[in-house]
């Protein structure tokens, strides 16, 4: 049946027990009960304010309560969620804002300056938000805690399509942000396509409603990564949909010991999470103190978005051992491309996944490759897939291609198809390397440097060379009290991979920020840094 997300919180909100938490921040609790009038109220006060069917409503803020209920009212009022990165400067999210057509904003207090900066230029904008923990809003604005508790908190009386649409701004890495175009139905068809792999889905809303009667709703979850980055977004809105808890965390930054507590306190079952970036600090915080936290509640942590390497969910293991850590391969133009499940008993080589059943793997003249032929090809992902990049039609037709008939969306990561169909994931084709004719996946030798103890977090970049085209850098942060060889670290890549794909040169990365709050590769940063550093810029 075609799904809309406002259709199924109307559906499963009456049957989910009242008084159970569905937000949790700190020592805040919001219960379904709540949520589901609050959520309500949203919805009909933004839609008495103007918004439309279609509108674009922008999300600035952190990971708090009031990101996951907007949501929700979002859904209800069929207005389209808008990311913005909070960590953007200001004629960065003016661009965010312009770009989407923006009639809502809603923010977190915090960032009341840059909407005070940028507010003359945003002529679209016609409702500002402010969400505010106490004392004055900015005049111009209105409080969103009014809008949450004036009125009734009833049902909204409106009709609902599958076609609704969620935006994913992706972070720009290769250029301007663009919007990601999904509906409702596309979405939760890609969610219900992962789940039918471990047995019977509910495929319709009486059948979610009777499931949800019978076996309960989702455990709770915690988004540690930004609910403005599509790993967390995505998480969250299916434990929501589930009828689960969110619990999200005070801290603007990771603190791995405020999550190991909000895990314990909360009966905690899914944590989700981007790669090592996350991982590490959480293992560490784990071997500070061993025994500390009650874990037992964790079914599984999830990471998407970047490498997840082996030797660290090998760790976490040991610390719940019962366990799954999940391995999501995809992007926010590919959701689902394949998975990684690694438990105490079976481990998982690094950038291995198992690839999906809508997923087809094609060189660069666009023939399927061969499993086990060693030839590196694009991934491409079958229906359902994105509507394409928000008013940009020249990159959705290069990302949302039709090979031989049928639309895919490509993303641009390279891989391998090893002869079991497994893929061997090599990196996004936006950042390989060309050196003296060969091409170099940054992602490998990341990984391979992040083997050695001394190396707390490594990307690896091509720096304009006379001789080699492009030179293979490595930039490291280093791990607590390790010491730094230059010589030592390149050996150590040598004795793992081929010869030309060892870094011409190693720096220490002390004064550069490696990745955004969503832990994704900052590669421009990096690059702009090791050219100063290597008299190349």
């Amino acid at each position: 049946m075609p799904w809309n997300f406002g259709d199924i919180l109307d559906a499963i909100s009456p049957v989910l027990p009242q008084d159970a938490p569905a937000l949790v921040h700190g020592e805040r609790r919001i219960t379904w009960g709540e949520k589901t009038k609050r959520t309500n109220n949203l919805a009909r006060a933004l839609i008495e304010r103007g918004a439309k069917p279609g509108d674009k409503l922008a999300f600035y803020m952190r990971n708090r309560p009031e990101y996951t209920e907007l949501l929700a009212a979002c859904f209800k009022a069929r207005l389209t969620h808008v990311n913005v990165n909070y960590r953007y400067k200001p004629d960065e999210v003016f661009y965010i804002f312009d770009n989407s057509d923006a009639q809502t904003v809603v923010y977190g207090s915090e960032f009341r300056e840059t909407i005070e900066e940028i507010r003359p230029r945003l002529t679209k904008v016609q409702t500002f938000v402010e969400v505010n923990d106490g004392g004055e809003i900015a005049s111009f604005a209105e409080r969103y805690e009014d809008l949450a508790t004036n009125g009734n908190g009833g049902q909204l009386d409106i009709k609902r399509s599958p076609d609704d649409m969620l935006f994913i701004y992706t972070g720009g890495t290769t250029g301007m942000p663009k919007g990601v175009m999904w509906t409702h139905n596309d979405l939760r068809e890609v969610q219900l396509s992962a789940l039918r792999r471990l047995g019977p889905v509910p495929e319709t809303l009486d059948a979610l409603v009777a499931s949800l009667k019978e076996v309960g709703p989702a455990g709770p979850m915690i988004p540690a990564c930004p609910l403005m980055h599509g790993t967390g977004l995505l998480t969250a809105n299916g434990n929501m949909l589930s009828g689960g808890c969110v619990v999200t965390l005070d801290s603007p930054s990771l603190d791995p010991h405020e999550l190991w507590a909000a895990v314990d306190r909360n009966k905690v079952q899914q944590v989700a999470i981007v790669g090592d970036a996350f991982a590490k600090p959480m293992l560490r915080a784990l071997e500070e103190a061993p025994g500390k936290y009650d874990l037992s509640s964790i079914v599984t942590i999830i990471s998407s978005g970047v490498m997840w390497s082996t030797e660290v969910k090998r760790g976490l293991l040991k610390h719940m051992p019962n366990a799954i850590m999940t391995d999501s391969f995809g992007a926010s133009e590919a959701v689902g491309l394949g998975s990684s499940l690694m438990t105490k008993d079976g481990e998982i080589a690094t950038a291995k996944f198992q690839i999906g059943e809508r997923c087809q793997v094609f060189d660069e003249n666009d023939e399927p490759v061969v499993p086990g032929s060693g030839t590196p090809g694009f991934i491409a992902l079958g229906a359902p897939i994105p509507v394409g990049y928000y008013k940009d039609p020249e990159k959705s037709a290069k990302t949302f291609k039709t090979v031989r008939g049928e639309r895919y969306s490509i993303p641009g990561d390279w891989c391998l198809v090893e002869p079991d169909g497994t893929l061997t994931l090599l990196g996004r084709g936006s950042a390989c390397i060309n050196t003296a004719g060969e091409k170099v996946y940054p992602e490998e030798i990341e990984e391979a440097l992040k083997t050695h103890p001394w190396v707390e977090d490594a990307l690896v970049v091509g720096i304009p060379d006379e001789k080699w085209g492009q030179a293979v850098t490595g930039v490291v942060k280093l791990s607590p009290g390790a010491t730094f060889d230059e010589e030592t670290l390149r050996s150590h890549v040598r004795g793992q991979l081929a010869g030309y794909k060892t870094p011409k040169r190693i720096l220490i990365g002390t004064s550069v920020a490696f990745r955004a709050a969503n832990g994704k590769a900052d590669y421009k940063t990096v690059t702009e840094f090791a050219k100063q550093e290597l008299g190349a810029a």
